[in-house]
C-alpha cells in the first residue's frame, strides 16, 4: 500500500453556533479549552488510540484540547506494580494533562494507589471508576454497586481527595444513576462526592441494570446538575455526535461532555465536537481513503504500544467494523481484515479499497459498540438490604481488592 498522508481535520468555518457554548472546564488548577472527555473504556483507550483522539481533537479548533482519560486500572495492581498495569498508565510525552481512572473497592489501597499516582508525578487528573456494570466486578460489590453503601463510598472518595490534594491533582468520580430503577443512588452520591472536594462528577445517565441498552436519561444529569450548584457535572450517555453534545448541555445545564462509544472508530469526532464547542458548524467528513488511512495509523501506534506488530495487529480488529461502518467495504474484505496480522497484510487489504469514497452520512453515524439489553445485576448477598456495610461484606471487599486481573 502506497503510504497514506496523516488524515488532518480541516480548519473549522466560521462560528455559527452560539447558544450551547460552554466556557473551558475548570477542574482545579487545571483548565480543559473545551469541555470534552474521553470516557475511559477497557482495551480502547490505550495510548494509541489516545493519541489519534488528541491529534483529531487538537486540529478541530485554535488552541482547542480535550481530556482524554486512559483505560481503568485497579488500585491494587498499582500498589503492586503489575507490568502490565505500569504499562498501561504511561502517557506519551507531549500528552497533557495525563489523566488516569482508578478502580478500587478499598479506601486504604485506593488511597495508597494515588499516593503512587501523586508522590511519582505519574498523573495530572485522577478519576474514580464507580460505574462498572460487568457481573464480576459488580458481584463483589465494585463498580455501579459500590455507591449504595454510603460510607464505604465516602471513605473511598475523601482518601483519594486527601492524598490528591497537596500535590493539586484533581480527583473526579464517573458513575451510574444507580443500580437499578428501584436503587436509584446518583443524587447522594453526588452530594458525597462533592462534600468530599472532588473537582468533578460525572453521571452516565443508565443505571446498572441497564448495562448500555436502552435510552440515557439525560434529565438524570440535569437533577444531578441543579443539585450540586458550582460543582461541575459532567454529561454522559448516547452522545453519537458533536449535536448531541450540543443538546445534552442545552437540555441538562452539564459543564461538560463524556464521550465514549461515540468516538469508536471515528476518533475524529473530537475534531468535531471541539469545533462545536468553539462555536463552528464545521464537521469532519472523511472519505473512504482518509478512514483507511486514520485505520493504518492506529494500526501502526499500536504495534508501538505493545511493542509487539502481530500483538499490535490483532488490536486493531476489533476496530474494524467501527471505521468501515456505513462504507461499501464488502463481507469478504471485512472478513479478512477481521483475521489480519501484519501491518503489509494490513496494508494491501486496504489498498483494495477505493480511496474516493465518500463520507457515507446517515449511514455511518449513529450508535456504534456494545449495546445489548437490560438484565439482572448480580450482587453479593444481602447487598441491598442495606445502606451500610456488614461485617461479612467488609471481608468480601477486602477480599475483591485481592483479586487482580492485571490492569
Amino acid at each position: 500500500m502506497t503510504p497514506l498522508a496523516p488524515f488532518v481535520p480541516p480548519a473549522p468555518a466560521p462560528p455559527k453556533i452560539g447558544p450551547a457554548i460552554l466556557p473551558p472546564l475548570r477542574l482545579g488548577p487545571l483548565e480543559i479549552a473545551s469541555p470534552v472527555i474521553l470516557a475511559p473504556m477497557a482495551g480502547i483507550t490505550n495510548r494509541a488510540f489516545r493519541r489519534l483522539c488528541r491529534e483529531s481533537g487538537s486540529a478541530g479548533a485554535s488552541g482547542g484540547s480535550a481530556l482524554y482519560v486512559s483505560e481503568m486500572v485497579t488500585a491494587r495492581a498499582l500498589v503492586e506494580r503489575h507490568t502490565e498495569t505500569m504499562r498501561l498508565i504511561e502517557h506519551d510525552p507531549g500528552e497533557s494533562p495525563r489523566s488516569v481512572q482508578v478502580y478500587g473497592v478499598d479506601p486504604a489501597t485506593t488511597a495508597a494507589a494515588v499516593r503512587l499516582l501523586v508522590t511519582e508525578d505519574r498523573a495530572d487528573h485522577i478519576d474514580l471508576n464507580f460505574g462498572c456494570p460487568v457481573p464480576k466486578v459488580t458481584r463483589k460489590g465494585g463498580g455501579g454497586a459500590l455507591p449504595w453503601k454510603r460510607d464505604l463510598f465516602r471513605s473511598i472518595v475523601s482518601g483519594a481527595v486527601r492524598e490528591a490534594s497537596p500535590y493539586a491533582v484533581p480527583v473526579t468520580v464517573k458513575m451510574r444513576m444507580g443500580i437499578d430503577a428501584g436503587h436509584l443512588t446518583y443524587l447522594d452520591a453526588g452530594r458525597i462526592a462533592r462534600d468530599c472536594g472532588v473537582a468533578a462528577v460525572a453521571l452516565h445517565g443508565r443505571t446498572v441494570a441497564q448495562s448500555y441498552s436502552g435510552g440515557a436519561d439525560w434529565s438524570a444529569i440535569a437533577a444531578l446538575k441543579e443539585a450540586l450548584g458550582s460543582t461541575p457535572v459532567l454529561g454522559n450517555g448516547d452522545i453519537w455526535s458533536a449535536e448531541d453534545a450540543l443538546a445534552m448541555v442545552r437540555s441538562t445545564g452539564c459543564d461538560g461532555v463524556v464521550v465514549g462509544r461515540g468516538c469508536l472508530g471515528r476518533p475524529w469526532l473530537f475534531a468535531d465536537l471541539v469545533a462545536a464547542f468553539a462555536g463552528s458548524s464545521a464537521r469532519v467528513t472523511p472519505t473512504l481513503g482518509e478512514v483507511a488511512a486514520t485505520l493504518r495509523r492506529h494500526a501502526e501506534y499500536l504495534v508501538e504500544f505493545f511493542g509487539d506488530e502481530e500483538r499490535g495487529c490483532r488490536d486493531i480488529r476489533k476496530h474494524i467494523a467501527w471505521y468501515l461502518k456505513g462504507f461499501p467495504a464488502g463481507g469478504q474484505l471485512r472478513h479478512r481484515l477481521a483475521l489480519v496480522d501484519s501491518l503489509a497484510s494490513l496494508d494491501d487489504l486496504l489498498d483494495s479499497l477505493d480511496p474516493s469514497v465518500p463520507w457515507p452520512g446517515a449511514a455511518a453515524d449513529g450508535a456504534r459498540g456494545r449495546a445489548g439489553s437490560p438484565r439482572r445485576v448480580v450482587l453479593p448477598e444481602g447487598w441491598l438490604d442495606t445502606r451500610d456495610l456488614t461485617a461479612a461484606q467488609q471481608i468480601l471487599v477486602a477480599e475483591a481488592e485481592l483479586d487482580v486481573s492485571g490492569g
